[in-house]
């Protein structure tokens, strides 16, 4: 995990980002505090590039992609960032020699196994849980438990629009390609079930969204997010783009843009959190979201118990009439509870969000980016003084970007001693044919 911010106002955006970065093995995991995740996308351009989720991509380091990608771009440029956002999933897209067919196929199988397994699971669940009411189960049960998890999945998946970035065709050419392998993986995985070929079909349906469409339920290991920030040639103001990247398959990239923010003549100022954000949450709104969430719900649910109650203890009053009663309410008190909630979300918004926005607009750049890294530090710092794991932690980058200064580095670690190393900076800008060396 992570924690990385963005800090907008019409002057500049300040990016932060720790260092924390956790390897996850068989045998267990490992935090190492020395992650890079925060880039300039363009040597000469103002705009940066941080990632947070999967360190990897398709089993390439995201640093690695980052800088072929830059050589790549070299001193083209764009007039808008979402030009150059275009221009990097392009790059992803047809990046064929950095994912040869051959990752591409693994990476299908491996995401396909899994989410068959995640079905079996949910099937075995079921079967498990009517075996703990009745003692025993017949393959009938069984059989109907497959069909309903299986079915209830496709529904799912059917009611899930595809990726605009998906051609109609994908999920065809997925099977044309890789359909014996994916029928392979469903006798592996469902060989000791009573499929119809009904149910094959929907789960052979299932294994190509999987790949054409983003559910917003269904939580991948792969995923990473990509912020993507600055300015175009002809931006006044900047602007972000957050996207969840999956993989590539069939030479396809599978991205979503999640959500985007520009400052304007109206919006001055924005701050943005990413990944774990719960302690920026705290500040921006004056409490933690998980208390805010909990007490929410159980007020919710005190207001239904209590309707409930009121109901059931008028005694002179019939079924059909408690029922009447319990619905006016249910109905009076969703409003009085809708009515609460608006007006304790305008106190946090008036008390704490609003001047701290306001200040936000006025910001020079550096103190932009000192806010940046004191958000993530604090975020840090909780992770620290808890007995929760440190999944944030290790130093703080920071870099500011700028329609007249670019992109700067305010604070970078390196693995290494700058001042042992005079050739990286002098080969920083040095072109070789169409590329740069780094």
């Amino acid at each position: 995990m992570t924690a990385e911010i963005a800090i907008m106002n019409k002057e500049a955006i300040a990016l932060a980002s720790d260092s924390a970065v956790t390897s996850i093995q068989e045998n267990g995991q490992k935090i190492f505090t020395s992650a890079n995740k925060l880039f300039s996308l363009s040597k000469y351009h103002p705009v940066g590039i941080m990632i947070f989720g999967s360190a990897e991509f398709m089993g390439v380091p995201w640093e690695t992609i980052i800088k072929i990608y830059r050589n790549y771009l070299g001193e083209k440029k764009f007039d808008t960032l979402k030009e150059y956002v275009n221009d990097f999933t392009d790059f992803l897209d047809n990046g064929s020699p950095l994912f040869p067919d051959s990752v591409q196929k693994e990476y299908l199988l491996f995401t396909v196994y899994g989410y068959f397994q995640f079905i079996r699971g949910k099937i075995e669940e079921e079967v498990e849980l009517i075996i703990g009411e009745k003692g025993e189960i017949t393959p009938k049960d069984i059989k109907k438990i497959t069909s309903d998890v299986i079915k209830a999945d496709h529904d799912k998946w059917k009611k899930t629009i595809r990726l605009p970035s998906i051609p109609e065709s994908h999920a065809r050419d997925i099977i044309e390609k890789y359909g014996k392998n994916i029928e392979e993986l469903k006798k592996e995985v469902f060989e000791e079930l009573s499929i119809s070929k009904r149910l094959y079909t929907r789960l052979e349906e299932i294994a190509t969204s999987l790949f054409c469409k983003f559910r917003e339920d269904v939580a991948s290991a792969n995923t990473s997010g990509i912020v993507i920030a600055g300015f175009g040639e002809k931006d006044i103001f900047p602007s972000l783009k957050l996207l969840g990247v999956e993989g590539v398959v069939n030479n396809k990239l599978i991205y979503k843009e999640i959500s985007s923010a520009e400052i304007s003549f109206e919006n001055s100022a924005m701050i943005m959190p990413f990944a774990q954000r719960e302690m920026v949450d705290t500040f921006m709104e004056g409490i933690d979201p998980h208390y805010r969430f909990l007490n929410e719900s159980y007020i919710t649910e005190m207001f239904e118990k209590h309707t409930e109650l009121i109901t059931e203890n008028i005694k002179k009053y019939s079924h059909e009439e408690k029922q009447k009663l319990k619905s006016k309410l249910k109905k009076l008190s969703r409003k009085i509870l809708a009515d609460y909630q608006k007006e304790l979300k305008n106190h946090r918004k008036e008390t704490y969000t609003a001047p701290v926005m306001t200040v936000v607009s006025m910001l020079p750049k550096d103190e932009l980016a000192a806010m940046a890294e004191s958000l993530v530090n604090l975020t840090s710092f909780k992770r620290k003084v808890t007995l929760e794991t440190e999944t944030v932690g290790g130093p703080i980058d920071v870099a500011v970007i700028s329609k007249g200064d670019g992109f700067i580095w305010i604070k970078r670690k390196h693995y290494f001693k700058p001042e042992l190393n005079p050739q990286f900076l002098a080969n920083y800008y040095k072109k070789v044919g169409n590329y740069e060396e780094e």
